[in-house]
């Protein structure tokens, strides 16, 4: 089913971390990205967050309220971390999708989860602005440390909201804006040694240059909670942590709504 919004116009200019591209170089740009750092992805998680991104996935989860039998959709689920969550939780009864663009960062995934037995999890190569799934088809969706990459956040959170059940709940774990004044100079700085740490371990600096770039181009929680709201959701929230470094944001479709065929 085809999206009743039109992704961007390949020419439209939107942000590259702090520059101005268009639409088409933007997907092009974010593409190169995760190919260069797909294979140590998981391993500059670890270092960058000192391992606590491994508990917000866990909180995410736990807000989700999926149940054994659903199917979730994992968007921009890249090498899989999410993906094995649900999967623990639907059991083989239910199903989770994980769609990515970047078949470099799903392979890396798809090679884990199928060595781990997790047959329950299909692949999917999509973009987010336009999804190739039917109208209502998940219990649960989730975006875990992607949407800042998307070239259309709009768009995409509209999609979401079509594939979608009534009642059915998403949820964005995501960077955000640290809520102390003493906290964001400290953890700007932090970022600065992202991009030689970068150079160090996968030999190229440029991905993490990007990476703190977009995170500081993205937009805040309450512009976010909006972004929700504008989009069809309801019942739009979030949660910070550790001070705003990071947030969860959570939103439902309405339980009496209608999706165009």
């Amino acid at each position: 089913m085809s999206a009743k919004h039109p992704p961007p116009d390949s020419q439209e200019q939107v942000n590259f971390g702090y520059q101005k591209v268009s639409a088409t170089e933007k997907t092009e740009r974010v593409g190169a990205v995760f190919r260069a750092v797909a294979k140590r992805y998981d391993v500059m998680n670890d270092i960058m967050s000192f391992g606590s991104h491994r508990i917000f996935k866990r909180m995410v989860l736990h807000m989700s309220g999926i149940r054994q039998g659903h199917k979730v959709l994992d968007l921009a689920g890249g090498t899989g971390d999410m993906a094995a969550l649900f999967a623990g939780v639907v059991g083989p009864e239910g199903a989770v999708v994980l769609a990515d663009l970047n078949e470099d960062m799903m392979r890396v995934g798809r090679d884990r989860l199928l060595d781990d037995g997790l047959t329950q999890i299909s692949f999917c190569r999509a973009p987010a602005e336009s999804l190739p799934f039917q109208n209502q088809q998940f219990d649960c969706a989730c975006i875990s440390f992607g949407l800042r990459n998307f070239t259309d956040k709009d768009q995409a959170l509209r999609e979401l909201l079509r594939v979608l059940k009534p009642g059915a709940a998403l949820l964005v774990l995501e960077f955000s804006k640290p809520t102390d004044p003493l906290l964001e100079g400290a953890y700007k700085a932090f970022q600065t040694l992202w991009p030689p740490i970068g150079r160090a371990l996968v030999g190229d600096s440029q991905p993490y240059q990007y990476l703190m770039d977009s995170i500081r181009v993205h937009p805040d929680q309450k512009a976010l909670r909006q972004m929700f709201t504008d989009a069809g959701f309801v019942d739009a929230e979030y949660h910070n942590l550790l001070g705003g470094i990071a947030a969860i944001h959570r939103g439902r479709k309405p339980m009496d709504a209608h999706t165009a065929d």
